[in-house]
């Protein structure tokens, strides 16, 4: 009886067991027929977005709805498939697609928790769900992705799907495969990632949201670490390689970085132009625009920008901080307020932080990745307003959320604010027009406006040498005297009312040579030099650059710049001064490809427009140099050069700062001021807020350019003079002169060269 009972259950056992594997085997009839074909997988072509590069290759932005780049196997380090194989599937390279050591492994460990601790989804389950299925979780979805794997299996190779998966898997911030993933959060090629970066890019598969090192750096080091551990454990690396990849500090690029903050004004021209060209179809494509853009200098102009405006920011004074985190007792309350300021956007390199410590000699504050870094004292004193202030939200205490940011690789770390003014720079090659840096905007990310191309602004007196150009043209000379003495104008000379212009400092000097004029930014000299030139004459030499004729109004308020160009505009017309008086038309494209590198389209220079006589554009350099020299932007000459000419520009109660400059090989224009045109307080002059943001960016530019020399042109002859009265004197000092204008002898007081009346 007893072993009756035991044949029988075996037979029942025997029987469900191949009813089971019949019902399986019916599913599977059914089933795999009505599996998707593999097209997506043999013929892979994935969304790719419109990439657009500088000229050196440098990738600027992405335009697209996943960020995308396809790698081969073969280019992708074996660090990175390594860490990738312990985090998601070691078994991938002896499996058939579903690894069955796996699946028993994670049900007993899920039976021992009490819960789904370990998933035994391969890395060829991952390709089929990723390229045909949703992400239901039913039994049927789950026999689909099984069936799939060992389809996939049947007809590709282990690299092919080992491949596919490198290309095809959503790892956070919008991009899709590992090397996008490395240029979105390291800002690198994948093939330039190290251990620690690897292991940190393995662990996100499993949640991109989770383990995101932007918005979790905590959970993403943990999961980071996880998988260190578990190449060690399959002998993957050594213990040595080991304790140095958990040693080292990970630099993750912020959400602006990952967007090109700056970069992002010059990207949005290129997708303009891309969209209205080609349309919708840029977006998934493939294809790449080329820009004119050289990388190290784009980076550099950023870098100036920013700069520029932090200064600015210091010469204010601090307002006091952004927000108050309260100080509960409640640990988890307080940690996720603090979370959530944190998790405010980082604006160009101004980080939110969390302020923990307060002393006589640094203040301590909190970044979002968790790292505790030191104001210095220089800090405290900036802060001391705060410190100190009254109204609760705006003193600076442990709690407050404030912005720092730090200038470049090891400086230190400077306590600022979200400005409200902005700035711009525009850098072309003067001999083709070339762009070669564009920052179109403090933060692109706040504000698309790009004020590079559409803000049209007074210029002030950076307009002057347009007006002295003229002037030479009608026998005017560097050594021509004008009486810097107070002036009435006519209404009828200004299109207004009466006027009474006065030099900045409110001083005068009395007689003067333009070149002094010049040099010292003279209001009064400049107004004189063009009544002396005829305001219809200057008004029609000056559009000869390219200006706008409608904004460049016919009155002697010309001379101080109170027409409207745009930085484009200007540092055009400055580029006919530096390569010798051809007017070249900016422009920022090379080509355009699709995503093979076929060349749909290609643009080089335009013919420039001669429209100016070399001698002009010499005479004028002079004169600029003397600016950068001993006048105005005096400043400019720390940067070592002797090849560096321009004019600063400040117009009425400071709103708009400029300096327009250049040397031979590269002009460049920066600007200052409010959208909404308002003063930018006391001394806010184009030497203060402008000239430095220009020379942060030409000391990059121009470094390792030799100086050289401006070549003086036919038609041009020096005699000395004396640098007070513009009299001949072999004792004085070299002047230019047109060779038919040249002085022969002592000239009457207001008297120009060329006979031309002077008052």
């Amino acid at each position: 009886m007893h072993k009756k009972w035991w044949y029988f259950a075996l037979l029942t056992g025997a029987g469900l067991l191949v009813g089971a594997v019949a019902l399986a085997g019916v599913a599977v009839a059914m089933i795999y027929p009505s599996l998707p074909s593999l097209d997506a997988l043999t013929d892979y072509r994935p969304k790719m977005p419109l990439k657009v590069y500088s000229e050196d290759g440098g990738l600027l932005a992405e335009f697209g709805q996943e960020r995308r780049s396809v790698v081969r196997l073969k280019d992708v380090p074996l660090v990175l498939r390594q860490a990738i194989l312990a985090a998601e599937d070691e078994r991938f390279y002896e499996h058939g697609g579903v690894d069955t050591q796996g699946v028993l492994r994670a049900t007993v460990a899920n039976l021992l928790s009490g819960g789904v601790k370990e998933g035994a989804s391969t890395i060829t389950m991952q390709v089929a769900r990723n390229f045909f299925l949703s992400s239901e979780r039913t039994m049927r979805r789950k026999l689909n992705e099984v069936l799939l794997a060992f389809k996939i299996e049947h007809a590709l190779s282990k690299d092919e799907i080992f491949e596919l998966y490198l290309n095809q898997i959503y790892l956070g911030q919008r991009a899709y495969g590992f090397a996008a993933a490395a240029q979105t959060y390291y800002g690198k090629p994948i093939g330039q990632i190290n251990l620690a970066e690897a292991a940190m890019l393995a662990g996100l598969p499993k949640a991109p949201s989770s383990y995101n090192p932007v918005v979790n750096p905590a959970r993403a080091k943990a999961r980071q670490q996880y998988v260190l551990n578990r190449m060690r454990e399959l002998r993957y690396i050594s213990a040595a390689d080991l304790a140095k990849a958990k040693a080292t500090h990970l630099v993750i690029r912020g959400s602006a970085q990952m967007y090109g903050a700056a970069a992002s004004h010059i990207a949005e021209m290129a997708r303009q132009y891309a969209y209205q060209r080609y349309g919708d179809q840029i977006y998934v494509s493939g294809m790449r625009i080329y820009t004119t853009i050289r990388m190290t200098e784009q980076r550099a102009a950023e870098d100036a920008v920013r700069a520029g405006v932090v200064d600015f920011n210091r010469r204010r004074g601090y307002p006091g901080p952004e927000a108050q985190v309260a100080q509960t007792g409640d640990a988890d309350a307080l940690a996720r307020s603090e979370a959530d300021a944190l998790a405010r956007d980082e604006v160009n390199g101004m980080l939110p932080a969390i302020v923990t410590e307060i002393g006589k000699k640094q203040i301590r504050v909190r970044l979002r990745s968790g790292d505790v870094v030191s104001l210095g004292e220089s800090e405290v004193k900036f802060a001391r307003n705060a410190l100190a202030a009254k109204t609760a939200a705006k003193r600076l205490r442990v709690g407050s959320l404030v912005r720092v940011v730090q200038l470049g690789a090891g400086q230190p770390w400077q306590l600022t604010y979200l400005p409200q003014v902005e700035a711009a720079l525009v850098a072309i090659s003067p001999d083709t027009g070339a762009i070669r840096a564009l920052v179109g905007g403090f933060d692109f990310a706040r504000n698309q406006f790009n004020h590079v191309t559409q803000a049209w602004r007074q210029p002030g007196s950076s307009f002057k040498p347009f007006i002295y150009s003229a002037a030479l043209e009608r026998g005017i000379t560097p050594a021509t005297v004008f009486d810097d003495a107070p002036l009435e104008v006519d209404p009828a000379q200004t299109g207004d009312q009466l006027w009474e212009p006065k030099n900045y400092d409110g001083e005068t000097d009395g007689p003067v040579t333009v070149r002094t004029g010049l040099i010292k930014s003279k209001n009064l000299v400049a107004i004189r030099v063009l009544q002396a030139t005829g305001v219809e004459f200057a008004q029609a030499h000056a559009l000869r650059f390219g200006f706008t004729p409608g904004r460049i109004p016919p009155y002697l308020t010309m001379a101080l710049g109170a027409g409207e160009v745009t930085p484009l505009q200007l540092v055009a017309a400055y580029g006919v001064f530096a390569n010798g008086g051809t007017l070249m038309r900016p422009y920022f494209l090379t080509k355009v490809t699709d995503k093979d590198g076929n060349v749909l389209e290609s643009f080089t220079a335009q013919a420039g427009e001669r429209v100016l006589e070399p001698r002009n554009a010499f005479v004028m350099t002079t004169l600029m140099q003397d600016v950068v020299r001993r006048g105005t932007a005096a400043a400019a000459s720390s940067l070592g050069r002797t090849d560096l000419a321009g004019k600063t520009g400040t117009t009425n109660d400071h709103r708009d700062t400029w300096f327009a400059g250049y040397s031979p090989d590269r002009v460049a224009v920066t600007w200052m001021g409010y959208d909404q045109p308002r003063p930018l307080g006391p001394g806010e002059t184009g030497s203060q807020a402008a000239l430095p943001i220009w020379m942060r960016y030409m000391a990059a530019a121009l470094r390792n350019v030799p100086v050289k020399t401006y070549v003086v042109p036919d038609g041009v002859v020096t005699v000395n003079v004396n640098p007070d009265t513009g009299v001949p004197d072999a004792f004085g000092q070299p002047e230019y002169f047109y060779q038919e204008f040249t002085p022969v002898a002592p000239l009457p007081f207001g008297i120009g060269v060329g006979g031309v009346n002077a008052p």
